[in-house]
């Protein structure tokens, strides 16, 4: 891998970044709330040194990115904003210790939602600003974003593309690159510009609606407010928070298919029927289970089951209810949404139901072949046979998931983090989610965790983020000889 050529891309990536500090210094500006210095003195510093590692590793016109190469920008480039964009935390007073800063920039960046925030309502509104915009940037790509506007990155965009775009096998909706991500960035604008305006109709000013709309429509959960969603005890806002967790959970590309007047695509894909059928079955499920173990209504029911239900599986992490005061049933089909996760090319967390459905329907083949050694089988999507060569990647994907939450589960555990905690924040943080079960619940936060155990949340943050590949890759010798 060109080191010096990955490393002049990350830098025009790290100058974007830097360009982006605007927003929340207008707010900074608004409020008068004193976060106008340090977000001043990050900015400087970002652009800075963006414009030093886009100078000091310029290399030639015309060069062609590798994969590798792809894996390393979408990679270092994800840390490297984590960290730069932990600055206003820091600088601003919010933490006293970086790795709380970082933890925090990080959640927001993957869109996980955990944070080591205990009383969010204290912290300047330009700093919670910035905090809920970094969900919205990374929402639907910081990479993604750059390719849209960015014609520096045209050059081998596919890799980043590829590298970064959550799912299997990434959705191309034109035949440039550049295009296909200005699509999406446009029906993403479209979608959060649409809830801005349903929230402020519910009685949210343009702050708490701008920063509700970056954490739903980037399955990120970050809020204004210490009770998230539960503090504004309105059924109208619950409803529209669902509708557009439930849009950010579909794959982008049906949503493009159906803004360009074909509704049926979404019911022709067998990934949506089969999202939307778990979820229906789930929601139901436990709104019967909580319903006289916790709420004397059924419309109560309905109305925080079905929320909980819709913000686990699209790993958004926004709370109406203390689900941990749930029966055990209710529990365990939230943690199982945990692992699920959204569609494939949406802005959610997880497994993907995709991976899950091939994985289902490559067990069936194979119990199908005991029972008929000499038919010939092949396991198909959409009427479209898949390749061995994406079964193998998504089994793989599979056991490096599973064999990662174990071992990092193991690794807190011996931090002194007790069993139940250790293992649901590790699923909350890998699958990009929020909050989990015991002491990182919807109640808690994450801000006892020791510090060495924040650092391996913030790799699980990451991993999962990224679609494990791309982070373990480079810690394997192989990728970086010639």
């Amino acid at each position: 891998m060109r080191l010096r050529y990955t490393l002049h891309l990350v830098g025009i990536l790290i100058f974007f970044l830097g360009l982006t500090m605007f927003f929340p210094l207008l707010f900074g500006l608004y409020y008068q709330d004193g976060s106008v210095g340090p977000l001043l003195k990050s900015m400087s510093v970002v652009l800075g040194s963006g414009a030093v590692l886009y100078f000091l590793f310029r290399s030639s016109k015309g060069e062609i990115m590798s994969h590798r190469e792809g894996m390393g920008v979408v990679a270092i480039g994800w840390t490297a904003a984590g960290f730069f964009g932990a600055l206003p935390y820091y600088w601003g007073g919010v933490f006293n210790s970086f790795a709380d800063a970082f933890f925090e920039s990080i959640s927001g960046f993957t869109t996980t939602g955990a944070s080591v925030l205990t009383q969010i309502e204290a912290v300047p509104q330009g700093f919670l600003f910035w905090r809920s915009l970094t969900h919205w940037l990374g929402g639907m790509g910081i990479i993604v974003l750059s390719l849209a506007i960015l014609p520096l990155l045209g050059i081998g965009g596919m890799q980043l593309y590829k590298a970064e775009v959550p799912g299997p096998v990434p959705d191309k909706l034109k035949p440039r690159i550049r295009d296909t991500a200005m699509v999406l960035w446009k029906v993403y604008v479209l979608f959060s510009a649409t809830e801005t305006a349903l929230l402020m109709l519910g009685g949210m000013d343009l702050f708490e609606a701008l920063c509700h709309t970056f954490g739903t429509m980037a399955t990120g959960g970050f809020s204004t407010r210490n009770a998230s969603i539960a503090s504004y005890q309105s059924p109208y806002i619950d409803t529209v928070v669902i509708l557009f967790m439930l849009f950010a959970g579909i794959n982008f590309s049906l949503h493009y298919q159906c803004l360009k007047g074909d509704p049926l695509s979404f019911w022709r894909n067998s990934e949506f029927r089969f999202f939307m059928g778990v979820v229906a079955i789930f929601a139901v499920a436990v709104t019967f289970n909580v319903y006289h173990a916790v709420y004397e209504t059924f419309s109560q029911a309905v109305r925080f089951g079905a929320f909980q239900v819709v913000s686990i599986i699209t790993t958004t992490g926004y709370t109406t209810a203390d689900f941990e005061r749930w029966p055990p049933l209710a529990q365990s089909i939230l943690l199982f949404c945990m692992f699920l996760g959204a569609s494939a090319g949406s802005t959610g967390g997880g497994m993907k139901c995709l991976r899950i459905m091939l994985l289902l329907k490559h067990s069936y083949k194979q119990l199908f072949s005991l029972i008929h050694p000499r038919a010939v089988t092949q396991v198909k999507l959409a009427g479209r046979p898949i390749s061995n060569q994406v079964l193998h990647s998504i089994w793989g994907y599979f056991m490096l998931y599973l064999g990662m939450f174990i071992l990092c589960s193991f690794f807190l555990a011996a931090m002194g983090v007790d069993v139940v905690t250790s293992f649901a924040a590790v699923a909350a943080t890998i699958g990009n989610i929020g909050p989990g079960l015991g002491l990182v619940g919807p109640a808690e936060n994450y801000a006892h965790i020791p510090a060495l155990g924040k650092w391996l949340l913030i790799l699980c943050m990451l991993l999962g983020r990224l679609e494990i590949y791309t982070v373990l890759v480079l810690f394997v010798p192989e990728f970086w000889r010639k």
